[in-house]
């Protein structure tokens, strides 16, 4: 189950709470007397495999050694 991060208007007070994504979200605060907004959190991504690096995708660099004059 996710867990959502809420913020009160009134308290400031920012607590986490685990809830299925089908439940509504929560309205009012703990301390009974401020509204609560969710508080979107990033999330932690981890590639895996090839192909997700820069040098397993890279084409090769030509040689530079080449003279122009």
């Amino acid at each position: 189950m996710p867990i959502y991060v809420y913020e009160c208007d009134t308290c400031k007070k920012v607590f986490e709470i685990e809830q299925r994504i089908s439940e509504d979200p929560l309205t009012k605060c703990e301390c009974g007397k401020g509204k609560v907004k969710r508080i979107i959190q990033p999330v932690g991504v981890a590639f895996k495999g090839s192909g997700f690096y820069i040098n397993d995708s890279a084409k090769p660099v030509a040689d530079s050694t080449s003279s122009d004059s």
